[in-house]
C-alpha cells in the first residue's frame, strides 16, 4: 500500500525536513517487507491567496485517484499508536493500493474536502503547526510499520 502525504506549504531545508526524511526512509525500509510503502510527500501551495477553498482544490488534485483519504484534523478520531498500526494493516489487507494523508494549511482543511475524507485522524485536541504535523505523521507511520513488524521501537 503506497502512502501519500499531501500537504499545503513548502517545507524548506532544516530540522523538520531532516526528521521527515529520516522517518519516511525508516518507514520505507521497515514497511517494504510488510506491503507498506513507499511513502511520498506532495506539497501544494496556493500562490493566488484563494484560501482554504483554493488549497482544497490543489490538495484534491494531489490525492491519487481511488486512494483512501485520511484528513488530519483536530476533530478527527484519536488513536493509540498500536490502533493506528492496526488500521494501516487493515487497509493494506483490504487491498487498498493508495492511502493519502491530507494536511491543510494554517487555517486547516476546507470543510468540503474534510467531509469527503474516508477517515479523519487527530493528533489531539491541540492544533499543531502543519509542518510539525508532517513530522508527527512520518514518525507514526514508521512506528506503525515497526509495530506490525514486531520490532522493539514501540514500547508499552
Amino acid at each position: 500500500m503506497r502512502v501519500h502525504i499531501c500537504a499545503v506549504g513548502r517545507l524548506r531545508s532544516g530540522p523538520e525536513r531532516d526528521l521527515i526524511d529520516d522517518y519516511l526512509a525508516r518507514f520505507d525500509r521497515t514497511g517494504r517487507a510488510l506491503g507498506l510503502g513507499p511513502a511520498a510527500v506532495t506539497e501544494v501551495e496556493d500562490r493566488k491567496g484563494g484560501g482554504m477553498g483554493a488549497e482544497a482544490e490543489l490538495l484534491d488534485r494531489a490525492i491519487p485517484k481511488g486512494a483512501l483519504t485520511v484528513a488530519l484534523d483536530e476533530r478527527g478520531k484519536l488513536l493509540s499508536s498500536p490502533d493506528f498500526a492496526d488500521l494501516l494493516g487493515r487497509w493494506r489487507d483490504e487491498g487498498r493500493g493508495d492511502t493519502a494523508f491530507v494536511i491543510g494549511g494554517a487555517d486547516g482543511i476546507d470543510p468540503g474536502l474534510r467531509d469527503r475524507a474516508d477517515f479523519k485522524l487527530s493528533f489531539g485536541k491541540m492544533v499543531w503547526p502543519h509542518m510539525l504535523a508532517r513530522v508527527m505523521l512520518a514518525e507514526q507511520l514508521y512506528r506503525a510499520a515497526s509495530i506490525l513488524a514486531g520490532a522493539p521501537y514501540h514500547r508499552q
